[in-house]
């Protein structure tokens, strides 16, 4: 398979850095979490449970309820391969818990990526919407869409005082987990992310890394979600969310300028050294090329770096990722194997890029 084809293949259209406020928001993200009425949730369910909830969602898929999302598709997570599943999870499209051991787990996608339906999770459904750039609105409203075409079909477990009821005891409520993925590299580079982190917990936010909970900020790259899900509308929840992450793009480009004033020439030194790491190393670990990604990304949005479009970091912080380099090789391999096919792979995407300039 040549890269291009690849590439073609991998990418979402969440990746494409054309949504609002693209130099700094990647991309936004809903999750509505459903579980059906007169089931146990996943977490106490029996295997005939979970086997019946299944069936039912793929009976509904089969018939064409989800018809007016293209190429969607049913896909059983015990079918898949497990570097198939690595995969889904290196896009956020499955999580790692449902590609771990969740019974009769599968996910709904369709062909844009854009929606993503996972099945017995940590409850029986979890609709993803996945827009690019800061359109956290339009993603709730696809969402909700969705949401009412399940709903014809379920009876959805649900309390007229609490709200859905969910696994989760902090999804009570709306289920709603809005999430905004930010490149926020001035604001780590000049020390303010330890004091603004905090800040946002008191509001009733949560910083975490790339990956959600547990993870690793890579690349200067975080997400930013609600906490609180019941007594509070999906539009309020949506509304405290984009508020503050307007509040957070404001004070990273006040940064960027900061560093263009007073460090000019050591912050465009950074940024071409990175940029020469990259189109020249063997081997480089996923951590060291995140953050030379992420150096690379704030020296084209500063204009340093003219022959690069933005989608470089959006791909590459994708497409480095293990499963992804591993899926591209068609197996296995060693971490030094992954370190050099990881160089190799930006090495060319970097060329592809110049030759398209």
């Amino acid at each position: 398979m040549s890269l291009e084809r690849f590439l073609n293949k991998a990418v979402s259209s969440w990746m494409s850095a054309e949504g609002p406020e693209a130099d700094i928001v990647l991309s936004s993200r809903i999750r509505l979490a459903r579980n059906l009425r007169n089931y146990k949730f996943p977490t106490l369910f029996e295997n005939e449970e979970a086997r019946e909830i299944a069936s039912r969602l793929a009976e509904m898929v089969h018939s064409g309820y989800l018809q007016a999302y293209e190429g969607v598709e049913y896909l059983p997570i015990e079918q898949l391969k497990q570097l198939e599943k690595k995969v889904l999870v290196e896009k956020h499209l499955i999580s790692p818990r449902l590609a771990g051991d969740s019974p009769h787990g599968a996910v709904i996608l369709s062909e844009k990526e854009d929606l993503s339906i996972m099945i017995n999770e940590e409850d029986h459904i979890r609709i993803q919407c996945l827009f690019s750039g800061l359109q956290i609105k339009e993603a709730l409203d696809k969402a909700n869409v969705v949401d009412d075409i399940l709903e014809e079909q379920f009876d959805y477990a649900f309390d007229e005082k609490l709200g859905y009821l969910t696994s989760c005891p902090t999804n009570v409520g709306t289920g709603l987990r809005a999430s905004v993925m930010v490149h926020l590299p001035a604001l780590v580079l000049t020390r303010q992310m330890s004091r603004i982190v905090p800040a946002i917990n008191q509001l009733g936010l949560v910083v975490r890394g790339i990956y959600g909970e547990g993870t690793e900020a890579l690349g200067n790259i975080f997400q930013i979600s609600n906490q609180i899900t019941l007594g509070k509308s999906e539009e309020d929840i949506v509304d405290d969310l984009v508020s503050i992450v307007q509040q957070i793009i404001t004070q990273e480009r006040a940064a960027r300028k900061a560093l263009l004033k007073t460090s000019n020439i050591q912050l465009e030194d950074r940024v071409f050294r990175s940029y020469g790491i990259l189109a020249n190393s063997r081997v480089i670990e996923t951590k060291e090329a995140s953050e030379r990604l992420s150096d690379v990304r704030l020296g084209i949005d500063l204009g340093y770096i003219k022959h690069l479009s933005r989608n470089i970091l959006n791909e590459l912080m994708i497409l480095t990722q293990p499963g992804f380099l591993q899926q591209y090789e068609g197996g296995p391999l060693r971490p030094i194997e992954r370190d050099m096919k990881r160089a190799s792979f930006i090495r060319e995407r970097l060329k592809m890029e110049e030759k398209d300039s």
